[in-house]
């Protein structure tokens, strides 16, 4: 996760409260996918960014995940997602961002 996308998840979790943001994070790479949900739940793992050292503990989700296809319009899913679907490991994508949420050192707000 780039560093102005850090600083932007920063200043949402400080202006509208940790606890009334969630992240949902559409990365094409399942490493990618996991190394920016630890990001936003522990910190910045490589300790360069806005996030070093802030443990927000956001929700966050890959758009793959069950949970957010279910709550998706149809229509908008069939038209800016499901391309993406069909040529994606959806699932591996769904589970790196799960597996963050699983972790011990993982807590919802």
């Amino acid at each position: 996760m780039d560093l102005q996308n850090q600083q932007r998840v920063l200043d949402a979790a400080e202006k509208y409260g940790a606890e009334n943001v969630i992240v949902l994070l559409g990365s094409s790479d399942a490493n990618g996918a996991g190394f920016y949900a630890e990001t936003v739940t522990a910190g910045d793992p490589t300790f360069a960014g806005p996030l070093a050292g802030v443990s927000l503990g956001l929700p966050v989700y890959h758009v793959f995940d069950e949970v957010i296809k279910a709550e998706a319009d149809p229509a908008v899913w069939e038209e800016q997602v499901s391309m993406m679907e069909m040529v994606l490991d959806t699932a591996k994508l769904a589970g790196s961002v799960a597996k963050v949420r699983e972790q011990p050192s993982y807590h919802k707000l």
